[in-house]
């Protein structure tokens, strides 16, 4: 019963942030000041284009997002089938490739203390790293 229920609340959730979180955050996603950062990225079995808000952070020539809800997200799998996509943060875009799933164990030391606090909290066991296409 409990494990049912968790899994009805985290799908709720997940619902929730599809359809009304991420739609308001899209309105300020990669823009300068903001947070949140702007993956848009193609559809691997329609071709549409999409836009999702991440986290990311760009460490050397890599850029890291972490995955919170896990590697079975949709947006994941369009960057995998693809093997790039397009990142929009602090105003500046860029496009990345070759994405790989990394343990957060890897990653978290990379990042600013603060950062990696937060993360580790709320950023899932695993991060997807990109490199920045020159």
């Amino acid at each position: 019963m409990t494990n049912e229920l968790t899994h009805t609340a985290k799908a709720t959730v997940l619902t929730f942030n599809k359809r009304v979180l991420n739609p308001l955050m899209l309105l300020l996603a990669g823009r300068k000041y903001w947070y949140a950062s702007r993956l848009q990225h193609v559809g691997r079995r329609t071709g549409t284009k999409y836009s999702t808000p991440v986290v990311a952070d760009q460490i050397g020539t890599d850029v890291i997002v972490p995955l919170p809800y896990g590697t079975h997200v949709d947006w994941l799998r369009n960057v995998m089938t693809a093997n790039s996509a397009t990142i929009t943060t602090r105003g500046q875009t860029m496009t990345v490739a070759d994405p790989q799933i990394v343990a957060a164990e890897k990653v978290l030391p990379l990042l600013p203390p603060r950062r990696g606090r937060a993360l580790s909290r709320f950023g899932g066991k695993n991060f997807v790293k990109f490199s920045v296409r020159s």
